[in-house]
């Protein structure tokens, strides 16, 4: 059976989307920048996924394209990229700042001069602002004094936010893998274990059904920590009636898909069982208003009301969708001042979260956008909190 993954061609593809959009803008270039977190704008058009050091790629105009990467990345990046060329800038080094002064390193002059970019008084875009560092920034400064250096962030999020089949392909089968991890959690998980240990049972499964990564840092997170919109696991041990949430995820040619829901370590009782409940119907909530045509406030602001009319607008934390992709949470946000339209195969983690004085709910799975409706990418979560009893 072929793996599951992008094609080479549709990165030629998207190289050449990117240019019409330059041209449309009145751009010369393109700088896209990624590290090993966020490696999502480089690798959406090189498949390149950086370590320890920095990772960029310049578009220009007219349609050629180049990989940057760090000092040690020549071979790697050689190895693993499905662009035709290949720079190593000084710039993108790791963060240890080791000097490397026996290196002949390519600059940026270099890099333009291979992909038909001529001239100083340039307009460079710039994608994203938020993962390109100083160093970085400063040496496309000082390599292009004249040029004028834009914010071009809403270029990704244009090319990003509709996905091929390709790409929902990848999101599906990362869904299925990362519901295999969480279904092998809840077998094994009991008293007495520690969330980190959940945390490996969950890893093992994601690396033997063929995913290339976990999609997020595994959430397994048990009471207290449940309040924690963003968390790690820990040493904890868990107790009888403890909620623990989980929040499992797989990571499919770049592409990463979470699913998550709480369950309890006994039986759920009282107020908390009011809160959980109320957590999974506004999740439900907001499927049923997810099509094409929506203005995305609409949604949010609706969403925001939903928990003030029924009293829990204290425990609000955030907005109903956020979109996913290349990594877990993409944009764009469905937030109250989200002006776009909804648009088919946009695609968007449901993530429905709750947080008390005691602990805290997430409800959350993928979906795309179809016109009269949404389309469920992930297996269906359950109705309710899942009870097991030891």
């Amino acid at each position: 059976m072929a793996r599951i993954c992008i094609p080479d061609h549709e990165y030629k593809e998207r190289v050449q989307r990117a240019a019409a959009i330059l041209r449309r803008e009145g751009l010369d270039a393109l700088i896209v920048n990624g590290n090993e977190a966020d490696y999502a704008n480089p690798r959406y058009f090189s498949g390149f996924w950086p370590l320890f050091e920095r990772a960029g790629v310049a578009i220009s105009a007219g349609g050629d394209a180049a990989l940057m990467v760090g000092p040690e990345s020549s071979q790697f990046g050689a190895d693993r990229n499905k662009l035709d060329k290949i720079f190593v800038l000084k710039a993108y080094r790791e963060g240890a700042d080791p000097a490397y002064p026996e290196l002949k390193a390519d600059t940026f002059h270099d890099v333009f001069r291979a992909i038909g970019v001529s001239g100083q008084k340039l307009r460079i875009g710039i994608a994203s602002f938020l993962d390109t560092s100083v160093t970085i920034y400063n040496a496309i400064r000082d390599a292009f004094p004249e040029a004028e250096l834009v914010d071009a962030g809403y270029v990704m999020v244009e090319l990003r936010s509709i996905k091929t089949e390709n790409e929902l392909a990848c999101l599906r089968e990362g869904y299925r893998i990362a519901n295999l991890a969480t279904e092998q959690v809840i077998r094994e998980i009991k008293p007495g274990m520690t969330e980190l240990q959940m945390v490996g049972v969950a890893q093992r499964v994601v690396y033997e059904n063929g995913a290339e990564y976990e999609g997020l840092p595994m959430y397994v997170f048990s009471e207290a920590s449940t309040r924690h919109a963003i968390s790690r696991s820990c040493y904890r041990e868990f107790q009888k009636g403890d909620i623990v949430q989980l929040n499992l995820s797989a990571k499919i040619d770049g592409y990463s898909a979470a699913i998550g829901y709480p369950i309890c370590l006994g039986k759920l009782e009282g107020r908390r069982r009011e809160i959980v409940q109320f957590c999974r119907q506004a999740h439900a909530w907001t499927v049923e208003q997810v099509k094409a045509g929506v203005v995305a406030s609409t949604i949010a602001k609706d969403f925001y009301r939903y928990f003030v009319e029924n009293g829990f607008e204290k425990n609000f934390v955030y907005g109903p969708l956020h979109g996913t992709g290349i990594i877990e949470v993409e944009a764009p946000w469905v937030e109250t001042i989200s002006d776009y339209q909804l648009q088919p195969n946009m695609t968007f983690q449901v993530d429905t979260f709750i947080s008390c004085e005691d602990f805290g709910v997430r409800w959350e799975k993928g979906i795309a956008v179809k016109e009269g409706g949404c389309q469920l990418l992930s297996p269906e979560i359950p109705e309710l909190c899942p009870e097991l009893l030891f």
